[in-house]
Order: C-alpha cells, then sequence, then structure tokens
C-alpha cells in the first residue's frame, strides 16, 4: 500500500497535479504492452508481470527506436530511414547486427515463396 502511494504521487509530480496514478497511462497510448508481456513470459517472467514492469520495458524500446530513427535519419538520405541505414548504426554489434541478417534474409526468403505460391495458384 505505501508504494501505491508513493507512485500516486510521482505520478502527480509528473502531471502537475492533474493526472493521479493513472495519470501517466492517459497522456501516451501504450503500443507494445501484450507483446512485451508475451516477451517477459517467455524468458522466464510470471505469466502476468507488473504493470510497472512493462512500462518500464516499454519506455526503454521507445526510447531506442527513437533514438535510432534519428540517427538514422541524420545519416543516410535526410529525412528519410532505410534499412541499409539502421544496419550500418548496429553493424558493431554483433548480435544486433546477427539477427538482423537474419530476418531480412527471412524476409526474401518469405518474398520468394509467396511469389512462387502466388504464379502456381493463378499462373503467369
Amino acid at each position: 500500500m505505501a508504494e501505491e502511494e508513493d507512485e500516486a504521487g510521482f505520478d502527480e509530480d509528473l502531471d502537475d497535479g492533474a493526472g493521479g496514478a493513472d495519470g501517466n497511462h492517459g497522456k501516451r497510448k501504450r503500443l507494445f504492452s501484450k507483446e512485451l508481456r508475451c516477451m517477459m513470459y517467455g524468458f522466464g517472467d510470471d505469466q502476468n508481470p507488473y504493470t510497472e514492469s512493462v512500462d518500464i520495458l516499454e519506455d526503454l524500446v521507445i526510447e531506442f527506436v527513437t533514438e535510432m530513427t534519428h540517427k538514422a535519419m541524420s545519416i543516410g538520405r535526410q529525412g528519410r530511414v532505410q534499412v541499409e541505414d539502421i544496419v550500418f548504426l548496429i553493424r558493431k554489434d554483433p548480435r544486433k547486427f546477427a539477427r538482423v541478417k537474419d530476418l531480412l534474409t527471412m524476409n526474401e526468403e518469405l518474398k520468394r515463396a509467396r511469389k512462387a505460391f502466388d504464379e502456381a495458384n493463378y499462373g503467369s
């Protein structure tokens, strides 16, 4: 109970007293809550993780994506984000680079499979 009172006070400070305990949720829509909960459970967390944990993780994800997007927009063609820009930014992180390469390869394989499937079904 003491934690809830502290959290409510913290949220009020952020909202300038206008929000209450749920004020932070009203400011910004949670985009990845469902996916993050599933990922957290898959990595060993409880089936229903604390909302605060999900919110913190979502804030980190959004911050990472925003930073990467801004960096990608500044290095490549101004104002555009291309796959090559993202690959360039993560080239020094072997785990991320390997994962991106795997995902891009899988994407190409799926495109070829869809194309072959469509040609087989509809004829060209």
